[in-house]
């Protein structure tokens, strides 16, 4: 491969039927031949009736266009920005969703519902299904869309097997930060000490208390996603534990403090120290400058890559444009969230970004990937993040009051791949949501303050409806003029400045800002008489989210 080619996808046994029928022209999907529903990706059992017979199945190639991003943001070689990022619906099944690129038309051509016919491309030796407007039968469709019913989701949420909660038997008594900011340059590593001991200075505790340790999304993270997990910690702090935990797979570090909570209620630890550290800013200017070696990629791996879906931003993006379209939400209600998270920034001092933000500020940016600007994406940064989760027995004697759980929202009930999952909303925020509120009788008028995940402005969007603050479709009424989000309207909202004014924390900032807030901590940003919260994390896959209450 060139520097000027664009790089083929990973070609597998079991992918290698789809990425190579493009030699005849004809497309392939995997089906179920006891049920004849459409498998992709291809899986060796079916998702809906669960048979075993897994065949392939040419399909005509016509599909719905349900979603498309025009990038200009990034770039891959041999596809340079701008070009057009879109999903389809397949004719025969639509609830199999093609990522592709759109091609041979102007992205002002594109209307969502519009009659899709694929076309491939020569890429080594697979062939890339891009799709083009229909030629011989044009016009356009209602999108497929499954109509968001908060009511029939809470029905499929698993009751609780038991009235005894893990929750009650965990608190959270100690928080730490090391400085926020952007190319700190400094080691990570260092940045995660420092984190963990301002968070035992402020508990009250020393090292040899710590019996567990927990992160995400632990050793092996790239790009400056971490300082090497559990196992550079240890090997620093020689904490000795008697449980640890550290993966990828759970929702962010929300997911590390729920597995804290399960060690502290199952009597396997008494004091888990919780920790979360990026270093992406410094990782990029290092890698721009030299110093850290990136060789270009010679193989995508996924769905998605291959047609220079390589951010988080594409998908979310579409999910955004289907909301627009369904519920007439615009670019202003994503800018409502924008300017308050600026405007809490500024009375935070931790934060990388606080000076004022306007609505022309916002609109006026430039663009990332459409309808995201600048000012929708949270900003990459270096630092760390940690909390301790005792058991609550042990946590009353500590330096400051304990938080307390009050609920944990866990369940998966949407599609884990990105592009086949919930379409109106960022997925994995509906179901999680009707779980938490499953475990507690408290409901989202009790909540006093929200922090959000906001790796983009509509991560906070959809978070907002999934829990209910507002209906389902309502966020552009709620929004308008920022009134109801702000520090005095009725859901205080990322109160520190957010992940797109602070900095991008990675969800571990809107645990410790949750802390604050409910300590009565926060100075003057201090939500009065605050004393339930909701944090959430994950962007995309996975997610959660946990309530707050404060001791009393």
């Amino acid at each position: 491969m060139t520097d000027h080619q664009r790089p083929g996808p990973v070609i597998t046994e079991e992918n290698e039927f789809f990425w190579a029928a493009g030699a005849d022209g004809r497309l392939r999907l995997a089906e179920c031949g006891s049920c004849a529903a459409l498998i992709h990706p291809p899986q060796p059992v079916c998702r809906y009736c669960r048979g075993h017979d897994i065949g392939v199945r040419t399909v005509s190639g016509r599909a719905t266009l349900i979603g498309f991003t025009v990038n200009h943001r990034f770039a891959l070689p041999g596809l340079p920005a701008p070009y057009v990022v879109a999903q389809v619906a397949i004719e025969e099944d639509p609830r199999v969703r093609l990522t592709t690129n759109a091609v041979q038309c102007a992205p002002d051509e594109l209307e969502l519902g519009m009659r899709m016919e694929v076309v491939f491309e020569p890429v080594e030796d697979a062939w890339l299904p891009l799709f083009r407007p229909a030629r011989e039968r044009p016009g356009v469709d209602p999108l497929p869309l499954d109509e968001v019913d908060s009511r029939r989701l809470a029905r499929r949420v698993r009751p609780m097997r038991t009235t005894e909660k893990f929750e009650d038997k965990a608190a959270v008594t100690g928080i730490g930060m090391s400085e926020i900011g952007r190319r700190l340059l400094v080691p990570p590593l260092s940045l995660t000490v420092r984190a963990c001991e301002r968070a035992l200075a402020d508990a009250g505790l020393t090292a040899d208390d710590i019996d567990g340790l927990a992160t995400y999304p632990g050793a092996g993270a790239y790009g400056g996603f971490g300082e090497g997990g559990v196992t550079a910690l240890e090997s620093a702090l020689g904490l000795e534990p008697t449980w640890y935990n550290g993966g990828s797979e759970t929702f962010g570090p929300v997911g590390s403090l729920v597995s804290a909570m399960l060690a502290v209620a199952g009597g396997l630890a008494r004091h888990v120290l919780c920790f979360r550290t990026v270093w992406e800013a410094s990782y990029g200017d290092l890698a721009r400058r030299g110093r850290i070696a990136q060789d270009p990629p010679r193989r995508l791996d996924g769905w998605t890559k291959p047609f220079g879906a390589v951010s988080a931003a594409h998908t979310l993006a579409q999910n955004a444009q289907r909301h627009f379209h369904r519920y007439g939400t615009t670019r202003e209600t994503l800018g409502w969230i924008a300017l308050n998270q600026r405007a809490n920034a500024a009375l935070n001092p931790t934060a990388v970004y606080r000076d004022p933000l306007t609505m022309d500020d916002y609109l006026s940016a430039r663009p990332i990937t459409t309808p995201f600007g600048l000012y929708d994406c949270d900003v990459p940064c270096d630092g760390a993040v940690a909390v301790i989760v005792s058991a609550v027995d042990a946590a009353r004697d500590l330096a400051q009051p304990p938080v307390f759980v009050e609920a944990v929202g866990t369940q998966i009930l949407e599609r884990l791949e990105w592009d086949q999952s919930t379409l109106t909303h960022e997925p994995q925020v509906l179901g999680q949501s009707a779980h938490l509120w499953s475990r507690t009788t408290l409901r989202p008028e009790d909540v006093d303050v929200a922090e959000l995940y906001d790796g983009f402005t509509f991560n906070c969007l959809s978070w907002l409806e999934g829990l209910g603050f507002c209906g389902i479709g309502e966020a552009k009424d709620f929004l308008d003029g920022g009134k109801n989000i702000a520090r005095d309207g009725v859901l205080p909202l990322n109160t520190h400045g957010g992940q797109l004014s602070h900095g991008r924390t990675h969800g571990m900032g809107l645990v410790h800002e949750a802390i604050t807030q409910l300590r009565g901590a926060a100075g003057p940003r201090q939500i009065p008489d605050a004393r339930v919260a909701v944090a959430s994390s994950g962007g995309l896959t996975p997610s959660g989210a946990i309530l707050f209450r404060a001791d009393g």
